[in-house]
């Protein structure tokens, strides 16, 4: 899929992909959303990464959230950094960065983000049939 040094917060991160996939699920409220994982090794780590797309508000707006782990190597903050490497290595686009009042770390991924991740085969059908069941294109 990709592999490269992208810059993020003033700092270079080497970012290779591994694998990636996305597939739909339903919500026990019937919503459609749009899951994508991807294994990558960003500055010498490797993990899975998980996106979670949903529509929302009275547009219809695309958003994608994904919680930054505190089990991953280092601190929430640099699992925050490595996840932003990936996603603007990836898309483009730096998301936006959450810090909660309990502590956890929120990432946040817009129309703009899901754009760019359909520039990937492995990921471009499902987010396609995300977009066409979700009711915009």
């Amino acid at each position: 899929m990709f592999e490269g040094r992208v810059e993020v917060g003033g700092k270079e991160h080497m970012v290779k992909v591994i694998d990636g996939g996305a597939e739909l699920e339903k919500s026990e409220s019937d919503n459609l959303h749009l899951r994508i994982k991807i294994t990558a090794e960003v500055d010498g780590v490797r993990r899975e990464y998980v996106i979670t797309y949903s529509r929302y508000g009275e547009i219809n707006a695309a958003m994608g959230f994904a919680t930054v782990r505190a089990n991953a190597r280092g601190d929430r903050e640099t699992d925050a950094e490595r996840f932003s490497a990936l996603t603007k290595a990836l898309t483009g686009r730096e998301p936006g960065v959450y810090r909660m009042k309990d502590g956890r770390i929120r990432i946040k991924c817009y129309e703009g983000h899901l754009e760019g991740f359909r520039r990937f085969a492995e990921l471009a059908d499902a987010i396609e049939r995300w977009l066409e069941e979700t009711g915009r294109r």
